[in-house]
């Protein structure tokens, strides 16, 4: 009799899940690609999410009847590569849902053997939404779903107060005016949660400019890459969401560029000024992510290859006009400032290393020597820190020991000229692995060259 308890709490610790981290895929901006986008398209995404450890997409679909094709596409990708996909169904982009069609569409799917399950439950979540709270019964009801939804704009308290949720994402993922992202928000979730899941938002930019969606503003990016990880080790959440694989418009990709995708820059959408993702890679901010993600998940992570990541704007904050660019938006309440007081002339560089290291910046023939602001505890980790913009030209990283390189990043210039005379806030994110010389564009590069 004395093992029964045992038992019980045997079986019940079988099902508590693992932690997760999914990615942020807006499905709209493949949805109407001509050609359309195919499942090898999706087989190339989820080969490069699978090596980054990320465990699923979290496929944002808005209203507009457009993402069929698609999601049968990625589903029939994910199948074949063992990789998992879940909804997350935007309330904001074209509308409310109807409560039937967010019924059919789980039901459709929540068998399907790349659909992501929460001990037994198919996966949901959404993009705001909290006006259709009274749905959720039913849906929930009709579905068997675990409903973690992000109803940001009512706070962790006035969320979990709706009685629907099972769970809840947070979108508060950048910091408000010339400040570091904090774990306060997260902290809030948390308490009002009261040992609910908590999926925690990790994003590494913001800025958009899209007249055509009556957007035009950025949040203070900067170190938010480095110490958001940090932060989710701290926080320790059941779910970690990566904002985001694919939005080009808001600037917090981390996919490879893709061209077919710039459609949201064009005069019959977004009507930007200029394509500010053109020529920006982000897929560097992916190298580290696998350790990152394994220390999160276990506790412990190994260092395979040595490497470093670096990233910057291309001008400084004063170089050009903003662009009618706000730091912070009064679209959302907040105080606006004016971008360069958020945005830091700086070159930002994070290395993953087995030991300490020294660090050389430099900026056309400007040669900086730089310093770790942030050092793992044991030594074995990840550094991090920063320089100012101390000079233009072209922008070298290099990471050495003892006087020998350990890896150089070779990025693009720094200068004063901008594209139609408007600053890109957007950053350039470079590479390099142990032994290569490296640059934007792929992750790790053994080419000189940006793609």
């Amino acid at each position: 009799m004395l093992l029964l308890p045992v038992l019980v709490a045997l079986m019940s610790a079988c099902h508590v899940q693992a932690k997760a981290v999914f990615a942020h895929y807006i499905v709209g901006n493949v949805a109407t690609l001509t050609p359309s986008y195919s499942t090898a398209d999706w087989q190339k995404d989820i080969r490069s999410a699978q090596s980054a450890h990320i465990d699923a997409f979290a496929l944002n679909i808005a209203n507009d009847g457009r993402y069929g094709a698609q999601l049968a596409n990625a589903f029939s990708a994910a199948n074949t590569l063992g990789f998992k996909l879940f909804f997350s169904f935007d309330y904001a982009a074209q509308g409310a849902f109807s409560q039937q069609v967010v019924i059919d569409l789980i039901n459709q799917y929540k068998g399907n053997g790349a659909y992501y399950q929460y001990n037994g439950k198919a996966f949901v979540s959404t993009f705001e939404g909290p006006g259709n709270s009274g749905d959720r019964t039913t849906i929930k009801s009709q579905t068997g779903c675990f409903f973690i939804p992000d109803w940001s704009s009512l706070g962790a308290q006035g969320a979990i107060n709706r009685g629907v949720a099972d769970g809840l994402f947070s979108w508060e993922a950048w910091p408000v005016g010339p400040n570091d992202m904090t774990t306060q928000p997260d902290v809030s979730y948390k308490n009002a949660l009261a040992g609910k899941p908590y999926m925690m938002p990790v994003s590494p930019w913001f800025y958009t400019n899209l007249p055509g969606y009556s957007k035009n503003w950025l949040w203070r990016g900067d170190d938010m890459w480095y110490d958001r990880w940090q932060q989710v080790m701290s926080i320790q959440p059941d779910f970690v969401e990566i904002l985001t694989w694919n939005d080009w418009g808001e600037s917090h990709y981390i996919a490879d560029l893709d061209t077919r995708q710039f459609g949201l820059f064009g005069a019959d959408a977004g009507r930007a000024p200029f394509n500010y993702a053109s020529n920006m890679p982000h897929d560097g901010w992916r190298l580290f992510l696998p350790y990152v993600i394994d220390m999160y998940k276990s506790g412990k992570a190994s260092i395979s290859t040595e490497g470093l990541v670096s990233w910057y704007r291309l001008t400084p904050g004063s170089a050009c006009s903003s662009g009618g660019t706000t730091g912070n938006t009064a679209s959302q309440g907040q105080q606006e400032y004016p971008p360069a007081q958020l945005a830091q002339d700086k070159v930002f560089y994070s290395a993953l290393l087995t030991s300490t290291a020294d660090v050389t910046v430099i900026i056309g023939g400007t040669t900086q020597t730089g310093t770790w602001e942030n050092v793992p505890s044991g030594g074995s980790g990840i550094y991090h820190g920063s320089v100012p913009f101390n000079g233009r030209g072209v922008v070298t990283v290099k990471i050495s020991r003892n006087g020998n390189t350990i890896a150089q990043m070779n990025g693009l210039s720094i200068t004063d000229t901008c594209a139609n005379g408007i600053e890109n806030w957007n950053a350039w994110v470079g590479s390099a692995t142990a032994g290569t010389s490296g640059s934007g564009g792929s992750g790790v590069s053994t080419s000189a060259s940006s793609k």
